[in-house]
């Protein structure tokens, strides 16, 4: 059985966490980005179907591609960013199914199933994004998560050739405590839930 994390640590995960629109300049290595795919791949996925693919711009011509193609604040952000996280969705991810869940045959399951393969893509690859943010801020990093880009004109410009479609993009880095906003009112529990 696992013991509650200390206050600490939730804080780093949760409480005081937040969104950074800018980062100090300090580098991020690519020792740090196999770091994070080596916590965030252990999210449970369905049928352990794990379908994002990401693509780290670090590059400053990976990141001014990437900037083009998104609205004007988002490609500043991006651009001042030691590296931004293309999110994606592989459409073909059943091809690995015998691999990751070799104990069915649940490539079957999708083949030739457009739908669900779209629904069950989208909605993995969304939990992969936020199991890349909390292994970001678990390994002393922060986070710039966003939409504001055209989804179809990033397809074409990094995942051409593949059957694989973004889904979100995110800033990482240190983040600069000066480019945050006040943080906005999160409800109490009653609000929003209910038990039944």
């Amino acid at each position: 059985m696992n013991a509650p994390l200390n206050d600490a640590a939730l804080d780093q995960l949760f409480r005081t966490a937040r969104t950074y629109n800018g980062y100090l300049d300090r580098p991020v290595s690519e020792a740090q980005l196999d770091e994070i795919w080596e916590l965030m791949k252990y999210g449970p996925t369905s049928a352990n179907c794990l379908p994002a693919r990401i693509i780290w711009c670090k590059s400053d011509e990976a990141k001014q591609k990437l900037a083009a193609l998104s609205m004007p604040a988002n490609g500043e952000k991006i651009l001042k960013a030691p590296v931004t996280a293309i999110i994606g969705m592989d459409l073909e991810f059943y091809e690995q199914l015998p691999e990751l869940f070799p104990h069915t045959d649940a490539r079957s399951w999708f083949v030739g199933n457009d739908g669900l393969i779209e629904k069950t893509a989208f909605r993995n690859s969304s939990l992969q994004g936020a199991y890349f943010i909390m292994a970001a801020r678990a390994l002393g990093l922060d986070t710039g998560p966003m939409s504001g880009f055209d989804n179809g004109a990033v397809d074409d410009a990094f995942f051409a050739g593949t059957k694989v479609k973004s889904n979100f993009i995110s800033t990482l880095g240190y983040g600069d405590p000066s480019t945050i906003f006040e943080r906005n009112p999160r409800p109490e529990f009653g609000r929003f839930n209910s038990i039944v």
